[in-house]
This record gives structure tokens, sequence and C-alpha cells, in this order.
């Protein structure tokens, strides 16, 4: 072969080798400017740093891949999650992680099955069923790396019981995942013989500017229920997002609300807009639960994130969001490299082998989020949950952990209700009483 010859065959394979190079898009839904903003945020970041590592896996592993997140913010608008679906797919876009929210995955539930669209989503808690998915094979499509809610139903069960609680009062947002904790919750507090207020408070998704009429209605069934039990046994749950903060912001200072113990959830735990309502949280608690599970590469996914400027710890869903990215990514090299082009249905069974094979560390990295166990819903089937709440420093601080293996929780900080000040009965004072005797005299006198 002429020195001709040999460069134009050099040539050729550059080219072919430049042609094989696949980019693998993946969408990313998540909240950026709604109520869940401080974890949507969260995710962004943290999915910058599997971006790098992911594509620096590839480069080393001789794989002609790389991968390339695009970030969409859904403000949690179910109906604007699902335009982006559409948006994204007409790009090609045939992968997302998330939505966040339950009731964004219900929305758009019957567009990615169509399509087959495969979505990994790192926050949505609420039942198949309350989602409106029959059967296991409905969900084909659809993922999710975290616990849902029967679990963080039984968690919230057992604070109220291990604090010694009789009655509550539950509010919640009116969407698909703030009616199904309800109704997840509902029988298991029937079960541990606590008390619903008879009228369930509930405001719509597109969260009010107001929440006095809310607050009253809570405001009375706490009354009720204090007439009955006192205020150390009554509590208020609220299954909201960050909007329960607002709420609280607004509660009056002598507030019934402001007496008892609060309980939140995974939509309120670490929020960092405890700010609007400091001196409040202090006092209520907020108790929330949160999914959390750790793998062993946590410390260095916490260190490349520390370095990078976003904060101290990632939260859960984040690291939920950055395991979903290595599986999707190493799940379509795989696909693609047995099949020799993108089959989604092949890439719904490639998911649960390379899950398994990623927590087993055969690629080489390993899941910061501990074993994922998928269910038949194709769901996270075991795991813990932390539970927060605001203490006296002003911050979140860790008051429990509730174990999977045993039901039950691990307290460092019980939860203790408000100081409740009462007005002291006042006692006859010293001139009361020489009052009441000069009296006396003075009609003893005039009888006389």
């Amino acid at each position: 072969m002429n020195l001709k010859h040999f460069v134009i065959a050099v040539s050729l394979l550059l080219i072919v080798a430049t042609a094989s190079a696949e980019e693998i898009k993946i969408g990313v839904l998540v909240d950026l400017s709604g109520p869940l903003t401080t974890y949507g945020s969260d995710i962004r970041n943290t999915l910058t740093i599997a971006e790098e590592k992911i594509n620096s896996y590839f480069k080393e592993n001789g794989l002609d891949y790389s991968v390339r997140f695009l970030v969409e913010d859904t403000k949690v608008d179910s109906n604007l999650a699902l335009q982006i679906v559409q948006n994204l797919y007409a790009q090609g876009v045939n992968l997302i992680i998330g939505p966040m929210s339950s009731g964004e995955v219900a929305n758009i539930k019957d567009y990615v099955t169509s399509n087959k669209i495969i979505i990994i989503s790192p926050s949505s808690t609420a039942l198949p069923k309350i989602i409106g998915f029959a059967k296991p094979e409905d969900k084909k499509y659809i993922f999710r790396f975290v616990g849902t809610d029967d679990l963080q139903t039984d968690v919230i069960a057992a604070e109220l019981r291990d604090a010694g609680i009789k009655g509550v009062v539950i509010t919640h947002i009116g969407n698909a995942w703030g009616k199904g904790l309800y109704e997840t919750i509902k029988p298991k507090l029937e079960d541990l013989g606590i008390e619903i207020a008879k009228k369930v408070v509930e405001y719509p998704e597109q969260t009010p500017a107001d929440f006095t009429p809310y607050i009253e209605s809570l405001a009375e069934g706490v009354k009720e229920l204090v007439n009955k039990y006192g205020y150390d046994k009554v509590a208020l749950v609220a299954f909201s997002y960050e909007e329960a903060f607002t709420m609280l912001a607004q509660t009056p200072e002598d507030s019934e609300l402001l007496k008892v113990v609060w309980f939140g959830c995974d939509g309120t735990a670490k929020s960092g807009r405890i700010s609007e309502a400091m001196d409040k949280a202090i006092k209520v608690g907020v108790y929330s639960t949160l999914f959390e599970s750790k793998g062993k590469v946590y410390d260095e996914l916490a260190k490349n994130y520390k370095e990078k400027g976003y904060g101290d710890t990632p939260y859960q869903y984040a690291m939920n969001a950055y395991d979903a990215a290595w599986v999707l990514a190493l799940a379509y090299v795989e696909t693609v490299n047995e099949t020799g082009r993108y089959d989604p249905d092949v890439m719904v069974e490639k998911i649960r082998e390379v899950t398994e094979k990623y927590c087993n560390g055969e690629y080489g990295v390993e899941p910061v989020t501990g074993e994922i166990i998928l269910n038949e819903w194709n769901d996270r089937a075991s795991g813990d949950y932390a539970i927060w709440y605001v203490s006296e420093k002003g911050r979140w601080d860790l008051a429990g952990v509730w174990k999977f293996e045993s039901g039950s929780v691990e307290w460092y900080h019980k939860p203790t209700p408000p100081a409740v000040e009462t007005t002291p009965k006042k006692t006859p004072g010293f001139e009361l009483v020489l009052a009441i005797l000069g009296i006396a005299l003075a009609i003893g006198l005039r009888r006389r």
C-alpha cells in the first residue's frame, strides 16, 4: 500500500470511528421554579457530575458513546410536563429522568406508554393504582428509583404512634400524590386507633397565595380534637410540598395550629424554605420523612458535590437521579451493542438486568444509593427512611431513622408538643381582701 492509499485508509477509519460515536440524549424533567425547587436544582447539579463521570467511563472503556442531559423546568405542573415530554420526543429523546411528582407521572403516562418513552423518576412515590395503573404491564416503560408511599405512610404512622398521638388533622395538596398519601395512611391510622378530624383540608395543586381559609379550617379541627385528647395528643399532618412553609408563615401567632406538633413528609423534608417561618417551624418541629439509602461510593459523590460548590451533600432524590443516569446510559449501550439498534422493548428488560449488575459492581462502578431492588411494578421495593425536624438551632437535624427490616423507628429526638402558654387564674389580692373586710365592717356598723 502506497502512502496515498494509507492516508485514505486512515482517514476512512477516522470517519467511521467518528460516525460510530453516538450521543445518548436523556431528558431531565425537574422543578426549577416551583414548589420543589430545592430538590429540582439539586438534581440538576448532581447530574452535571453524573454526565462527567459517565462520559469519562465511556472514554476509558473504549465505548463510542457520550451522554448529554437536556434539563427542563416543569414547575411541577402536570400539563407543562406533558408538553415538555412531547417536545423532547419530537427532538428524538426517548429516555427521561423524572418527572418529580406523581401527578406529573400520572399525566404523562399515556403519552410515554404509547410512544415507548422510558422514564425513571427519582421522587414520584404514589402507589401505582393511585396514578392510574391497573397492572404491572401498564407500567412497563415507567420506573421509579424511590420507595413508594406504602412504605412512607408506614413510617408516618409509626411516628404518630410513638409520639402518643390520638387525633390528627390532615391537609394535603390536591393532586394524585397528596390524595394518594391521604388514602394510603387513612386505614393505617384507623388500625392504630388514631382519630382523623372529620374535615380533611385539601387545597389546589396550583397553590394559593393566601392560605387563610385553609388555616382556619385546620384550626377548627385541632380545637375539636384538643377538647377530647389535649394538645399533647393532637398533631397536624401535612402532605405538602414546600408551600407548607408558606402556610406556616401565614398562621397567626395565637392559632391552635401552633400549639400542636406538625408532621410532614418527603415533600417538606430538608426544605430550604424553613427560613420563611423559622421560629414557627422550630416550635412545631415539622417532623418530615425522607427515603434514605446510601451505598459505599456515596462519600465520593458527596466530595465531588462539595468541590463544585453545590453545598455539603446532595439530597436523596438527586442521588436517585444519579443512579438512574448510570442505569439508563449503561442499558442503552448494552441494548444497541447486542441488537445493533435502539429497541425500547429490549431496553426495558435491560434496565432490570443492568440495575442488578450495577448494584453488584460488575461495571466497575456502583450505585450511590446502595442496593436497588425493583418490584413487579418497576418501583423500588425497599429502603430506610430518615426523619428530619427543625431543631432549636434553626436547621434540619436528624430526629430518627425508620428501619425497613424491623418496621420501627430508632429515635434520636422524639417529637414533643410545643409549650402551650396558659393564663394563670388570678387569686384575690391583699387589696381585695381589705376591701371585702371594709364592706363587711361597714354593714355591721350600720346594722347596729
